[in-house]
């Protein structure tokens, strides 16, 4: 699997995030492509949908903009389907709220998805203890469910996290939604990183509020690897490609040679 290979290499992982049909289809086309070239290393999809609870300001208009442009899973799985023939080594994941999923049908959606070349889902609003019929449906079809942990998630529940979780954890850099951040708390998140490294071998990206080399290099370095998205779609929604292409090509940077 595209997953397991990447963490077989023993690198830190650029994790992008982009929003379909953000500001129109063709230039989210654009900036996919663009992410994948310029150096990363797991793409992941953002589904629109009408009541993004976890994300900011930023991701929020791409959400409300690109239902405006009529985007649908039709258009979301087109696109992935276009992606996965140009890049056949990457892996893809479809980052979701659950009610896309619930009102398609769990076997519908997570087919579709499958043969539209997505490896897996992350579902920021569906917790482990609720996704045991999604993972079933994925552990059939040999998906990826990737589940979230906190800095105030306990030790126990990081040890159901990681249960749960195929192939790597998602671990929110702080509480609250999405968006690019001046300052981080990286000794806390030393910390959780720590208890986390103590109860669970998978593999670790720590997303929310990076958008700069210099926090990305300092996360890498604790880290397996970090996940950028509302900075990346700020410049998508400009249009500015050449400074998405600037951008991605300097945070791969600034984790290559950290390991």
């Amino acid at each position: 699997m595209r997953l397991e290979n990447l963490w077989k290499k023993g690198k830190k992982a650029l994790v992008s995030y982009m929003m379909v049909g953000y500001p129109d289809y063709e230039t989210s086309m654009k900036a996919f492509r663009t992410l994948l070239r310029e150096g990363t290393d797991i793409l992941e999809i953002g589904f629109p949908f009408s009541d993004p609870v976890a994300d900011g300001p930023t991701i929020q208009t791409a959400h409300e903009l690109a239902l405006r442009e009529g985007i649908s899973s039709k258009h979301v799985f087109e696109l992935s389907q276009r992606l996965r023939e140009e890049f056949q080594e990457k892996p893809f994941l479809l980052m979701t709220y659950y009610n896309p999923i619930f009102r398609m049908g769990l076997e519908n959606f997570c087919r579709r998805a499958k043969d539209s070349g997505i490896d897996g889902f992350i579902v920021p609003d569906l917790p482990p203890e609720e996704g045991i019929e999604l993972k079933g449906v994925c552990e059939k079809l040999g998906l990826s469910v990737v589940f979230l942990a906190s800095p105030t998630s306990t030790e126990k529940r990081l040890k159901l996290i990681c249960e749960k979780s195929d192939h790597m954890v998602y671990f929110v850099s702080l509480t609250g939604t999405t968006g690019a951040r001046e300052e981080l708390p990286i000794q806390r998140l030393r910390e959780s990183l720590s208890l986390y490294r103590s109860v669970c071998k998978k593999p670790v990206v720590v997303g929310f509020g990076i958008s700069k080399s210099e926090q990305a290099r300092e996360i890498a370095s604790f880290s397996d690897g970090i996940v950028v998205g509302s900075h990346f779609v700020k410049l998508a929604g400009n249009k500015d490609l050449e400074g998405l292409s600037r951008s991605v090509k300097a945070i791969k940077q600034a984790i290559e040679g950290l390991g």
